[in-house]
């Protein structure tokens, strides 16, 4: 009786394999087939400290080929009635050329301008999001997402978080410390999503400007789960300095600690333009995005596809598909004439002496593969390309791209 009773488990259990399996590998099947989506998620426009008037922004990412923007002002959501003074339009605009208003009324026709007053009391109405959706938005093409930078500080340190898929504007929150001062903010998000019922991405911004955090700090607030680890401002000290470690690193530093020490989640990584000018200054767009693996283009399953890390950062590689499977990651890269790309696996190991940010494998592949060892805390892929970023922030920089770390999960019991 008992070897009968194995023998039907054992059909059983053939029969449930042979029904789930087919199901299981078209689920992958259709996965892998989900299309990637370009976004950014931190822009500057007049609303807040830019220079020029958010339809153009909106305008020059859309002609750009981007598929969905975030127009992150600080402390403000581009809702009501917004109206500014055109001489305080004018001072924001660096160099000769065309005024910003000048630009604006060409491209849209001087209908599409709002303006009242004369002289030194002449003033420009601003779009508000609803009637820049209206006018730009196009199903299956392009979609803008309400956003915020939340913009506090504790004394000298910048604390500053970008929520994406808002409705609500959230004030700075204010706290006893950096850490406590961040996590105050991120509890607003939290408490917005969950009233709303609907996911809100939060991501830090800069952690090097002013080098405001240290990586025992990113590493503390578990509650984050994602920050940039490319910034396209060339003032937030990307690459860090003689004693302080660039935001690659801070990165390392921070996951490991996560990983290794705390037994939580590492950080996922963003790359972002931080764009604030767009008439010839350094602060300009187009220097760093996201690429989100999703159904379809929607702010909803786009914020689900980043909380799953469903997503790389670049700054000008392109990957065809991103990987991870019985221990196995692998990349396909676009690849371009006469140009190489150089693809380095990096994690940290466990174990207290173990290096943080060790180079793995390193491939001149087109599909790089890392088979994980099985000591490794986390591993990620840096992709570098030979050619030089159009439109760099920091002296010497190549086109690159980040992928989020992976193989952590069964060390903190969320299995893989």
């Amino acid at each position: 009786m008992k070897k009968y009773h194995l023998l039907l488990g054992v059909v059983v259990l053939g029969l449930a394999a042979a029904l789930f399996w087919p199901r299981a590998q078209e689920a992958k099947k259709e996965e892998d087939s989900l299309p990637w989506f370009k976004g950014n998620t931190h822009t500057h426009t007049l609303w807040s400290d830019g220079n020029d008037f958010p339809d153009m922004v909106v305008d020059w990412y859309k002609d750009k080929g981007y598929d969905f923007l975030a127009l992150s002002d600080h402390n403000i959501l581009s809702r009501g009635e917004k109206w500014m003074k055109s001489a305080s339009i004018k001072n924001r605009q660096k160099g000769d050329g065309p005024s910003a208003l000048e630009k604006y009324r060409k491209r849209f026709g001087e209908d599409w301008v709002d303006i009242r007053g004369e002289g030194s009391a002449e003033e420009i109405r601003l779009k508000p999001l609803d009637e820049l959706r209206s006018e730009f938005e196009e199903e299956g093409r392009f979609i803008l997402i309400e956003a915020e930078e939340i913009t506090d500080r504790f004394e000298r340190h910048q604390v500053h978080i970008n929520a994406l898929n808002l409705e609500e504007v959230i004030p700075p929150q204010k706290g006893t410390s950096v850490v406590d001062t961040m996590r105050n903010n991120l509890r607003k998000v939290r408490e917005q999503a969950e009233r709303l019922g609907k996911p809100i991405i939060a991501h830090l911004n800069h952690p090097n400007f002013h080098f405001s955090f240290t990586a025992e700090q990113l590493a503390e607030v578990v509650e984050e789960q994602f920050f940039e680890v490319y910034n396209g401002h060339p003032g937030i000290n990307h690459l860090g300095d003689e004693t302080h470690p660039g935001d690659e690193q801070l990165w390392d530093m921070a996951n490991a600690i996560r990983v290794g020490k705390l037994k939580s989640a590492p950080l996922y990584g963003m790359a972002t333009d931080d764009s604030h000018e767009y008439h010839g200054g350094n602060v300009s767009p187009g220097r760093g995005w996201i690429m989100v693996r999703a159904e379809r283009l929607d702010a909803d399953l786009l914020m689900r596809a980043l909380e799953r890390g469903d997503f790389y950062g670049s700054s000008g590689v392109t990957l065809v598909d991103v990987s991870f499977e019985e221990d196995i990651i692998a990349l396909e890269i676009e690849g371009q004439p006469g140009v190489s790309y150089k693809t380095q696996f990096i994690g940290t190991r466990k174990g207290e002496d173990s290096a943080v940010g060790e180079e793995f494998d390193i491939s001149e592949s087109l599909q790089p593969v890392y088979r994980l060892r099985g000591d490794e805390l986390y591993v990620r892929a840096r992709v570098t390309s030979s050619r030089d970023h159009p439109n760099p922030s920091y002296a010497g920089q190549k086109e690159q791209a980040w992928t989020q770390p992976v193989g952590w999960k069964k060390l903190i019991g969320e299995g893989q």
